[in-house]
């Protein structure tokens, strides 16, 4: 921890696939500092035990780890409890939703998940699904303005708009990104590993864990190495 995070292990969509989870995490790529995970941590119809046995591998990684719900980890009220329990037992594995950790002197963490949607007028919801207006995320991210000169990694699991590349997605996200300039933004997001730029970040989606995806980020290069477990165990 003394050079600071560097390389960072980003996983999303897990969707309840605990085995793959403890397949990749029981031994990381050589070299990673640090994990991300983003997007719907369980399936649709998992339990608070499944997301008690998700943080608790996350946990016993031992490497710094932050994560996100996405839009269909609700209700929230449900596993947020078991949650709080894994990170006072892993003070490394921290959930910044809505929020911001700090896992060493140079680097600053913060995010949102569930769906964004920049009506301000949405109502937000944390029983069916995870919903919440762009304001709402403006508002709880504020906290990043007594960090501005942090480096900063943003986890999300809605898309930024881009109108340059005509990107759909949210507007108010792109806005946020352009303002506090973080180095590295990660979205959980299916259809594979992609990549794109707002302003100076660089916008990595993630792929689908539950699909044996996964990508590795050089956070000092800016470099994307996507990779799948079938790849692991074929070697």
């Amino acid at each position: 921890m003394a050079r600071g995070i560097r390389t960072i292990l980003v996983i999303g969509e897990i969707r309840g696939e605990l085995e793959a989870l403890k397949q990749l995490i029981g031994k990381p790529p050589t070299g990673v500092d640090a994990i991300a995970v983003t997007g719907d941590l369980g399936a649709a119809w998992s339990k608070a035990d499944t997301y008690r046995q998700i943080f608790r591998a996350l946990g016993e990684s031992g490497l710094p780890t932050f994560w996100i719900p996405g839009p269909t980890d609700a209700p929230l009220r449900e596993y947020l409890r078991e949650a709080h329990n894994m990170e006072i037992a892993f003070p490394h594995l921290r959930g910044v939703h809505g929020t911001a950790a700090q896992p060493d002197g140079h680097l600053l963490v913060a995010g949102m998940g569930g769906e964004i949607v920049d009506d301000p007028d949405t109502i937000r919801d944390e029983e069916a699904l995870l919903r919440y207006p762009g304001w709402e995320v403006e508002y709880r991210l504020k906290i990043l303005d007594e960090f501005k000169e942090r480096q900063k990694v943003f986890l999300f699991t809605t898309w930024p708009s881009h109108k340059g590349l005509h990107e759909p997605g949210s507007e108010i996200l792109a806005e946020l990104i352009k303002t506090y300039d973080p180095r590295l933004v990660i979205v959980g997001r299916e259809g594979g590993v992609a990549e794109m730029r707002i302003a100076k970040s660089l916008v990595v989606s993630t792929g689908s864990l539950d699909q044996g995806e996964y990508t590795v980020v050089d956070l000092r290069e800016l470099t994307v190495e996507p990779a799948n477990l079938s790849e692991r165990a074929a070697v």
